[in-house]
């Protein structure tokens, strides 16, 4: 049982955490998503952006952050933002943030920075696939059909056995975060200690089906 103080709250240090973390991010993609609306990033926004980092610390070890924070960090270290650097940012937040919904008319873009880079070679027969977020393609069990249908299996949620995570282009309503959910949170962990799994965009879905 969750104990609770005068006020209400959960005293449950984890949980606690946990609720400061995801807090954390929400903000981080909402200035992300700021920052790239003029299509420019300058020295100034690369500074905001820094000290936002280094005072909310919940988060730094969570990806995406942990992803950012490093970047930024180097980037500024001589305490300037050249050209290049500014391209490189404004890339890496445009992953980040999803880019522009209005292009799609949807509430917001998933965010492309967990995909594989380079793209991998999708094989379906004998591999295992799971989807997330909100496909132009179809509906989920329409993506899920054309796996089936050529050999492959599909899985309701990520496992050490699955093979490939298929993200959908517009995110989805239920996911903890605007731009991301738990699947790509838990994806990302899994690939990143090592396992055979490969995170794919809608689009790359497509073209295997071809």
């Amino acid at each position: 049982m969750t104990t609770r103080n005068r006020d209400g709250q959960p005293t449950n240090a984890a949980l606690n955490r946990r609720s400061r973390v995801v807090r954390e991010v929400d903000e981080l993609v909402g200035l992300c998503k700021g920052i790239v609306a003029d299509g420019i990033v300058n020295r100034d926004e690369a500074l905001f952006l820094q000290d936002w980092l280094q005072h909310n610390r919940e988060s730094r070890d969570v990806w995406p952050t942990s992803v950012l924070y490093p970047r930024i960090q180097s980037m500024l270290a001589d305490g300037t933002l050249d050209s290049e650097e500014e391209r490189e940012l404004l890339g890496l937040l445009v992953q980040i943030s999803g880019g522009n919904p209005k292009r799609l008319d949807a509430h917001s873009l998933t965010c492309t920075l967990p995909l594989n880079s380079p793209i991998p070679s999708i094989v379906i027969p004998g591999r295992s696939f799971c989807f997330t977020g909100k496909f132009l393609y179809g509906s989920r069990v329409e993506c899920e059909q054309e796996i089936t249908s050529r050999g492959g299996k599909t899985l309701d949620g990520i496992s050490q056995d699955l093979n490939f995570l298929v993200i959908g282009i517009i995110g989805s309503r239920d996911w903890v975060h605007s731009v991301f959910g738990r699947k790509i949170e838990k994806a990302v962990d899994y690939r990143n200690k090592g396992k055979p799994l490969s995170i794919v965009a809608e689009e790359h879905f497509i073209e295997a089906l071809k």
